[in-house]
């Protein structure tokens, strides 16, 4: 019993130093700029796009935006930059569910582009 009350007071102090030190926030940027530059966007770019979109939106909606682009049977799949990135979050927009998203995508993508991010 004392061993299973160290592990979980371990845990626990683990989990609130991430938590404290922005890592978990620095976890969804990680998560958010991979994607980007997947979808073909500049790293540098996607690096500022990571930073707003992270402080703007919830996990909830981060996590819709991501479901939201997963291509269904026939969509095309391969992105070829930013501009193919934002068509689609618009496109896509009944599945993401949630205007903001369209919103903060294209705002960070045309801040983060001429780079006053």
């Amino acid at each position: 019993m004392k061993k299973l009350l160290v592990i979980l007071v371990l845990v626990a102090g683990i989990a609130a130093l991430v938590v404290g030190l922005g890592g978990v926030d620095r976890y969804a940027e990680w998560r958010v700029k991979s994607a980007l530059v997947e979808a073909g966007v500049n790293e540098g770019v996607a690096d500022c796009m990571s930073v707003r979109m992270v402080e703007r939106l919830s996990f909830a909606q981060l996590r819709n935006l991501q479901a939201g682009m997963e291509p269904i049977e026939g969509e095309p799949q391969n992105l070829d930059g930013l501009g193919d990135l934002i068509a689609q979050v618009r496109d896509r927009l009944d599945r993401i569910g949630d205007p903001e998203v369209i919103k903060v995508t294209a705002s960070s993508a045309g801040i983060c582009t001429i780079g006053i991010g």
